[in-house]
């Protein structure tokens, strides 16, 4: 006789085992949180250079003199005071011409802005509230993270398969079910969360430490917030 396979005996273990990976490994500069990254800095490095150099390709560049001049200015200033945490950083500031209201910093200090998002910024410390919630997001090598989380989640997903391919198929479909669904909630979702708050904490800081004031960044999402809306 068949016994059934208890799906919820081994996720349990697996989800106990996943968290206690995700509690070492990496220190966060500035917060100090520990963090789970499978990736080193050099591999993170050439990963965002070569990705900025495709996006040079394929996005135009901006000709605009008076908003490459305020990013120059804003992003070295950041960029000054975030040095010590990302001492290996190539830093490059270009303006792209297009509607998107973004901006984006790359593992090396690669940052690139989006025109779209010039008139929400506004001013210096609009941009600079930009700014230091993006090279934040690379000084926390939050997209390093974010890979390490994938690559455990992908092979745990493989370990469940093979731990149950011998188990009836309505327990391996439960089961698949219930991985999918506990590692969504339980661990993709919260931390992209929490990720944007240390983003905007360390931002916040940057921001303070190169001279903008920190107060300034809650009319620019409240401006962004209205965009968006």
């Amino acid at each position: 006789m068949r016994t059934p396979f208890a799906p919820q005996l081994l996720l349990g273990l697996f989800v106990a085992a996943l968290g206690a990976l995700f509690t070492g490994c990496t220190t966060v500069p500035v917060t100090g949180r520990s963090q789970l990254n499978l990736m080193s800095e050099g591999q993170e490095m050439q990963l965002g250079l070569t990705s900025f150099d495709q996006v040079k390709k394929e996005t135009p560049l901006s000709k605009d003199a008076a908003a490459n001049a305020l990013l120059q200015k804003v992003g070295k200033r950041i960029a000054a005071v975030a040095q010590k945490d990302m001492p290996n950083a190539q830093w490059e500031f270009v303006v792209f011409e297009s509607k998107e209201a973004n901006a984006f910093c790359l593992p090396g200090g690669k940052v690139g802005v989006y025109t779209g998002i010039l008139p929400i910024s506004k001013d210096e410390a609009g941009l600079a509230t930009v700014l230091g919630h993006e090279i934040a997001h690379a000084v926390a090598r939050h997209g390093g993270e974010r890979m390490s989380e994938a690559t455990l989640l992908q092979l745990g997903g493989e370990a469940l398969n093979a731990s149950v391919s011998k188990a009836d198929p309505r327990w391996q479909a439960a089961a698949q079910m219930a991985y999918g669904v506990t590692t969504k909630v339980g661990l993709e979702l919260p931390h992209s969360r929490s990720q944007e708050s240390e983003a905007d904490h360390i931002g916040l800081i940057y921001m303070a430490r190169a001279g903008y004031d920190p107060e300034a960044s809650v009319a620019f999402w409240q401006r962004f917030a209205a965009f968006s809306a």
